[in-house]
């Protein structure tokens, strides 16, 4: 009994592909649409079990000229007198329009190409199409013909078709173009084709530009190599045919090597369902030179099939690209088509299948009727700006409005559709569209709750199950981990007291967090470096708390609009390890959700989430205040310690100051400092809600606009060692023009190297906290001193006042 071949290269041969050199065709995109050619009339219908019959081509081709195909293959004359009747009874019908071309075909036979011109006498515009095999196995085996003798035959008759052509314009007005294809050129030798073509154009004599261009049709009459073989031939013939610009090169696809079948029960007859390979063919062969197209609507053809035209009109179409027909009523057309050809277009067939726009599968419902609902706002916001209306709705390429479709079969969600039907109760209730991935995570949960309790799990049970799983919606649901406060910044360019003039190192780009976060009800001070926000708090996790995990996933989007706007995202976080793609590919993996007016603190505020999942009720690291010099951790200790203490959250630059003063004054303790010791070190140092009297102090300030209002005055009254005097000065803001105003009782330059502030305390108790970092510079001298300064007020202008005075106490300035 016959059966496959465990070897089937003793059988058949492989393809050989092109040695093309510098191959073009795949960097090239699409432009625009090629001309079409329908071809139905003639190659569909010899295709059928049944023939269409006068009355059926007539239909046919009505619709066809309605579509808009300006060329089309009617017949071939000479093969029935069915078929030289029809093309007779368009002529004398009336029924072609000036502006379409009829295409008839002949074999390279003077007596049928005679009676072909017999048959289309009185047309305005004629393309005559004659073929002639041309690959080995037909000039071998089939008519015994060298490769001279195959060129002989096509020059000798296209002599003739020459000659006829002439004599019938002269008879009767008619334009002709002239088509010769080399058929089965697909399995030819690319250059016996350009040979032959060659021969036939310097016979034909008449090829000139715009419509005098002879029709080189070259059709995969058999696939026999994939897409990109064809895509090659049709590169190298055109970049090896002479007189390019004289020629439109045309292609005539077959679907051998990928078409999909089913048997109608009803009709016993196979028919085509998918586009095949024959798409792709003639996709990548039109990138790689040609100008035209030969196929049939829907597919339909010899074996399986000639390339449809429908599917590669609304391919451009769906890439923004006319195409040059119109299938705004596609379902007509599909009734024509069936009716006439007696094969039925398949339910999966591209754009065309009745099952196209409908999804059952839950997921995909839901994502389908999210996009709708996400275009209804995007279309709304262009439409007020008169911006197009782009369409970009989930697995639907192109709007079926626009091939006369309704939405009916497309907008319905299933009440049983799993993690998409989750999914989708979470983006109404709760406006956040989850990733995929995260809606596998929660519908596991989902369907815990669901079995734990044997009952229909509620819009109430699903919402309330998300806030608790990742600590979304306020204290209620706060995991161990807390965001109080961060700021993020660019790592600092070189320290300007030791930095030259000639000193041009470009800065860092990397980012640095600085944050607050309450670690099972304290506050704690942690910062962290990365390539970006979210990095950093996973280096500062890592560093402060080990808790050590990797980004693997991140998306966001935006909820509501306008000045309410707020941002949501999403993390997934993995265990750390030694080698990074095994980390990535670890199978546990934690979800994080974040929610803030901030896109950065919506990714750390995720982070957060994710992380809160991932320590489950782990102890971690307690805050300590050894502040010796081998202890890394140190600085931030401080930083808790003040943030705890005095609820101020220093910069990080700030930190590290204080933190050598607290080194400093530890020295003969071993690095050991109590709690309430540091606090006060704090004060003292910084003079910091202490009455104690300083150097500068301010006693009352006024700012006034002066020019066109972008510059200030500064004027005021400050206590310079207990005595007042009156000051002022002019900047572009209070702390310039109040550096302005220290200027004329001192020697030297202040500078502000770092402004920070934050509020603390709630409702009428809130007050503003400025951090300020000044550099002087003396008379005479490079070397730049550095001190912090830190103020406080219900007023955040007098906050910043007193930060700077504060910081210059600590300076050693000199007076005039």
């Amino acid at each position: 009994m016959p059966c496959m071949l465990l070897n089937p290269h003793i059988k058949y041969k492989p393809y050989t592909p092109l040695k093309l050199e510098n191959r073009a065709w795949p960097t090239k995109t699409f432009t625009k649409a090629p001309i079409w050619l329908s071809t139905d009339l003639r190659d569909g219908n010899q295709a059928l079990a049944n023939p269409m019959t006068v009355e059926q081509k007539n239909i046919f081709y009505d619709t066809l000229v309605k579509c808009g195909f300006k060329e089309i293959e009617v017949a071939y004359p000479a093969a029935s007198d069915t078929d030289f009747s029809f093309v007779r009874g368009l002529v004398e019908g009336g029924k072609v329009p000036d502006d379409v071309w009829i295409q008839v075909l002949t074999p390279a036979r003077e007596d049928l190409i005679r009676r072909t011109f017999e048959a289309i006498a009185g047309f305005k515009h004629v393309i005559i199409h004659m073929y002639n095999a041309t690959s080995p196995t037909f000039r071998n085996v089939v008519f015994h013909n060298t490769k001279e003798q195959t060129i002989d035959l096509a020059v000798k008759h296209t002599k003739i078709i020459r000659q006829l052509s002439n004599e019938y314009a002269a008879k009767y007005g008619t334009r002709f173009k002239y088509e010769y294809s080399p058929e089965t050129f697909s399995q030819t030798e690319v250059e016996f084709s350009v040979e032959i073509c060659n021969a036939v154009k310097a016979t034909w004599g008449k090829a000139g530009t715009g419509d005098e261009r002879i029709i080189f049709n070259l059709p995969a009459t058999v696939e026999v190599g994939p897409p990109n073989h064809y895509a090659d031939q049709i590169e190298y013939f055109c970049s090896h045919i002479t007189e390019r610009e004289k020629v439109v090169v045309s292609l005539h696809p077959h679907n051998d090597r990928g078409k999909s079948f089913a048997l109608d029960p009803y009709s016993l007859l196979i028919h085509v369902h998918s586009s095949g390979t024959g798409i792709a063919a003639t996709e990548l062969a039109f990138l790689g030179g040609a100008d035209r197209v030969e196929g049939c609507l829907f597919g339909n053809g010899e074996r399986t099939g000639n390339v449809d035209i429908v599917n590669l009109a609304l391919n451009l179409y769906t890439q923004g690209i006319p195409p040059n027909l119109d299938f705004s009523d596609l379902q007509s057309i599909i009734d024509i088509v069936t009716s006439c050809n007696d094969l039925p277009v398949h339910p999966r067939h591209p754009y065309a299948g009745e099952l196209v726009f409908t999804a059952f599968s839950g997921s995909h419902q839901d994502a389908i009727k999210k996009g709708f609902e996400a275009q209804s706002v995007r279309h709304a916001q262009a439409a007020a700006k008169g911006e197009p209306l782009m369409w970009d709705v989930p697995y639907m390429p192109i709007d079926p409005a626009d091939l006369g479709c309704s939405y009916e079969a497309v907008i319905r969600v299933n009440s049983q559709s799993g993690k998409g039907g989750i999914a989708y109760i979470v983006k109404q209730h709760l406006q956040l569209d989850m990733p995929r991935k995260m809606q596998i995570s929660f519908y596991q949960i989902i369907q815990g709750i669901s079995d734990r309790e044997a009952r229909e799990v509620t819009v109430e049970d699903i919402t309330t199950a998300f806030r608790t799983k990742y600590y979304l919606g306020g204290p209620k649901y706060e995991g161990r981990l807390v965001l109080k406060s961060f700021r993020i910044t660019t790592e600092p360019s070189p320290d300007p007291i030791s930095q030259t003039n000639d000193d041009e190192d470009a800065p860092d780009e990397r980012r640095r967090f600085d944050g607050t976060i309450s670690v099972d009800g304290v506050l704690r001070v942690i910062r962290g470096d990365g390539n970006g926000p979210l990095s950093a708090l996973l280096d500062a996790l890592r560093t402060y708390l080990e808790i050590d995990l990797t980004l693997r996933e991140y998306s966001e989007h935006t909820i509501g609009e306008g000045q309410n706007a707020k941002a949501a995202s999403y993390i997934e976080l993995v265990a750390s390890g030694p080698d990074v793609k095994e980390t990535r590919k670890a199978t546990q993996s934690w979800w994080g959700v974040g929610i803030d007016s901030d896109i950065a603190g919506s990714g750390l505020r995720a982070i957060l989430s994710a992380a809160n999942s991932a320590i489950g009720d782990r102890p971690l690291p307690e805050l300590k205040l050894d502040v010796g010099f081998n202890v890394a951790s140190g600085q931030a200790d401080v930083a808790d310690a003040i943030v705890n203490s005095l609820n101020l959250q220093l910069p990080r630059r700030f930190q590290a100051s204080f933190f050598e003063v607290v080194q400093r004054a530890t020295a003969n303790s071993g690095g050991k400092i109590l709690f309430e010791d540091l606090t006060a070190l704090f004060q003292t140092t910084y003079g910091y809600e202490i009455a104690d009297e300083w150097h500068f102090a301010l006693r009352s300030f006024k700012l006034e606009p002066i020019g066109d209002g972008s510059h200030r005055l500064f004027s005021g009254e400050l206590a310079v060692d207990g005595q007042v005097q009156s000051v002022s000065g002019e900047g572009n803001g209070p702390l310039s023009s109040a550096l302005a105003a220290l200027h004329t009782l001192i020697t030297g330059t202040l500078s502000i190297r770092e402004y920070a502030e934050h509020s603390v305390g709630e409702g009428t108790e809130v007050k503003a906290v400025s951090f300020v970092e000044l550099l002087y510079e003396k008379e005479g001298q490079k070397q730049k001193e550095a001190a912090w300064g830190v103020g406080s007020d219900t007023n955040i202008t007098t906050s910043g006042l007193k930060a700077v005075l504060r910081a210059a106490n600590r300076l050693s300035v000199v007076g005039k």
